[in-house]
């Protein structure tokens, strides 16, 4: 009997705080990537698993792309080129409203060298006051610089346009089977989902230069048998004092938000109780230490 199940790599690209992880989060209808309105949210490839029927999409959002000014800023950009080249197509992202930006032009150009089959999304477009002229000036302006698949104009916000950003990526899948389980949602490990939703408060809550110079590590996860509750010690590192006394806040009080918020989103994401506890400590420059950085969950391959 014939297999008619298809699958099909997506990479996800586009320069910072244009709604990548937000993008993914709508395809998925489940929250497996944090986002901020601070860029470079994300730093490691996230992959998430949509499985439709006999489709399955599997996605890589990956950094923004900028200019790296550490070495975790370098491993962020290696990550991008690792990616655009690996997947069966792409979806570049751009922010409706917005005039072509000199990271895109370097986007589009991976794009171009890796052949890329390529969806441009439109993202934001709630946010427009005269829609169909501002989006008309975009798709031009994009379609000179790239011989784009499609162009679906989106809303990350209100899901406008995702049924045919959908359709536009089941075209590029081929048949073969499935890689993941029909029901599975991500492959990332329950520790890294953990730390991501941390971060992301951190991110929220935190201003300035504090959340790019936080990492998060998941020291110990299990569920107790008799209750479900699920068990998570975890560890912020920060590399100055001032900075953890910031995190902790007076009394305690903005670690206790931090936590409380992150319990929440981990019990959403689990199904389940969950007691997590987090301590804080201080790591000078661990953005710029690679052995410190592989400790944390980068990928030392990305160093090389």
């Amino acid at each position: 009997m014939k297999d008619n199940k298809r699958s099909a790599f997506i990479t996800i690209v586009g320069i910072p705080n244009v709604g990548k992880s937000s993008i993914l989060n709508r395809l998925l209808g489940h929250k497996i990537a944090i986002v901020s309105s601070k860029p470079q949210t994300t730093r490691n490839r996230i992959t998430g698993i949509l499985t439709e029927g006999d489709d399955q999409l599997v996605f890589f959002d990956t950094p923004g792309l900028h200019k790296p000014r550490t070495e975790l800023g370098e491993y962020m950009v290696r990550a991008i080129n690792e990616s655009v080249p690996n997947g069966d197509a792409a979806v570049m992202v751009v922010e409706a409203g917005s005039e072509v930006r000199k990271g895109e032009l370097s986007l589009i150009d991976k794009l171009k060298k890796a052949e890329m089959p390529t969806i441009l999304a439109i993202n934001k477009i709630d946010m427009l006051k005269n829609k169909k002229e501002e989006l008309m000036e975009a798709i031009l302006a994009y379609s000179a610089l790239y011989d784009f698949d499609a162009v679906v104009p989106i809303s990350a916000e209100t899901g406008e346009g995702f049924a045919a950003l959908k359709d536009e990526l089941k075209k590029h899948c081929v048949e073969g089977g499935h890689f993941f389980d029909d029901d599975a949602l991500t492959d990332q490990p329950e520790k890294v989902i953990v730390s991501e939703i941390i971060r992301e408060k951190l991110l929220r809550l935190c201003d300035k230069e504090i959340p790019h110079g936080t990492a998060v590590v998941v020291e110990s996860l299990t569920e107790r048998e008799d209750s479900g509750i699920m068990d998570i010690d975890a560890t912020i590192y920060c590399e100055r004092d001032s900075h953890k006394g910031i995190i902790i806040g007076k009394r305690g009080a903005m670690l206790k938000k931090i936590s409380t918020y992150s319990r929440q989103d981990i019990e959403r994401f689990f199904g389940c109780k969950v007691n997590l506890q987090t301590w804080v400590k201080v790591r000078e420059d661990w953005r710029n230490r690679r052995a410190m950085l592989t400790n944390f969950g980068y990928d030392n391959k990305n160093f090389e």
